[in-house]
């Protein structure tokens, strides 16, 4: 005789015992109640192989003999249609996909893969769940827990578009396994959407006026930082890690390093000037530039002094210290310098100089063509 098993009261009633009470959900499938010493019960799926003996899949703990039905029947289908009836983790499902990167597009794919998988995934609780108990949101909490929201608003957003970039890459991995019957249904992750309007950065252009308000508003210290980058187009960690040793005064050249590897730039005379004022009286080993305790720059140091900097001159709010660079940057293009000289000089390519400033090229050409008289 069947025991009952469909309400919470009468689980609760039952005798705890190893072997699970059964319930018929259709013609060779069941599902199976664990009623445990203390605690939450388990459920369990059942399924008649063919050619004889059982299939067993564990679901875990659900609230309802219906919920429990539904992950019987999702479970059976996927089986019936070649889905592995044994479980399979996340970190599994990546590893299979890195190798499928490198059989079936290229060893550079698979190895950016690898690298977000070993970063993210790899040895984390996440990547420990079988692919059936994935749920929305955990992949969510994943998602989050990328963000850098105790940066700015330009930190946010660059915490957002990397966050995007891991999710697509983790996504990837999960559609292989569903097209490869690993995995049953993608309920667990095909409603997790990227975060929106997260690829570009708010460039803003400071012109003269902004850059005189903003001077006058910072303290000393951070008055040199700002200097320093309209100077230089540098990015603002690069200033920050430069000690004395790196300028050459004789040269007139300056040692960077930074997220595209050390270079050597040469600085205007104005630049070569103030560095040379920054670096009287200090050790080759001491930073160029310090805040007022004598301190090495750095980002937590910087954001909320430049913040009530920007504040106090009645900047745009999203006016982050990457604005300056991104400000003298345009003067040299504008200025008609070169974009492989700006490139080499900002540590970057010609391809993102052309992408996020050609604008400026363009206009420069066009007044200079309009200057022509040609009919």
């Amino acid at each position: 005789m069947a025991t009952d098993i469909k309400s919470k009261t009468a689980r609760d009633k039952l005798t705890h015992k190893r072997e699970p009470y059964w319930h018929r959900v259709e013609k060779g499938l069941f599902v199976g109640y664990r009623r445990p010493k203390a605690g939450a019960g388990t459920w369990i799926a059942r399924r008649r192989a063919e050619g004889g003996g059982q299939q067993y899949h564990a679901l875990g703990t659900l609230e309802t003999l219906d919920d429990a039905v539904r992950q019987v029947k999702l479970w059976g289908t996927g089986v019936d249609g070649g889905a592995s009836h044994k479980a399979v983790t996340l970190e599994q499902a990546c590893r299979a996909y890195v190798t499928h990167q490198t059989t079936h597009k290229s060893k550079a794919s698979a190895a950016d893969a690898e690298g977000r998988f070993a970063r993210l995934v790899y040895g984390k609780p996440l990547g420990t769940l079988p692919l059936d108990k994935l749920r929305t949101t955990q992949v969510k909490a994943w998602l989050d827990d990328m963000l850098d929201d105790d940066g700015d608003e330009d930190d946010l957003r660059r915490s957002k578009d990397s966050a995007n970039r891991n999710l697509n890459t983790l996504k990837a991995a999960l559609n292989l396994a569903l097209r490869d019957r690993l995995v049953a249904a993608d309920a667990g992750w095909k409603t997790v959407t990227p975060y929106p309007k997260a690829g570009k950065r708010r460039d803003r252009f400071l012109d003269l006026t902004d850059r005189t308000a903003l001077l006058s508003h910072c303290g000393d210290d951070l008055r040199a930082l700002v200097t320093a980058l309209l100077l230089t187009g540098a990015r603002p960690g690069e200033i920050a890690n430069a000690n004395v040793g790196d300028l050459d005064a004789v040269q007139g050249t300056m040692r960077l390093s930074g997220k595209t590897g050390p270079r050597v730039v040469t600085v205007s005379t104005q630049a070569l000037k103030f560095f040379k004022a920054q670096s009287a009286s200090k050790l080759p080993a001491a930073p160029l530039l310090t805040d007022a305790y004598g301190t090495r720059w750095n980002k937590d140091s910087w954001k909320k002094r430049f913040k009530d900097a920007v504040r106090a001159a009645k900047l745009p709010d999203d006016v982050v210290l990457y604005a300056v660079r991104h400000t003298a940057i345009s003067e040299l293009i504008a200025g008609g310098m070169d974009s492989f000289l700006v490139a080499k000089l900002s540590g970057t390519s010609t391809m993102m100089i052309d992408k996020h400033y050609g604008h400026l090229r363009h206009e420069q050409t066009r007044a200079r063509l309009d200057a022509v008289v040609l009919m």
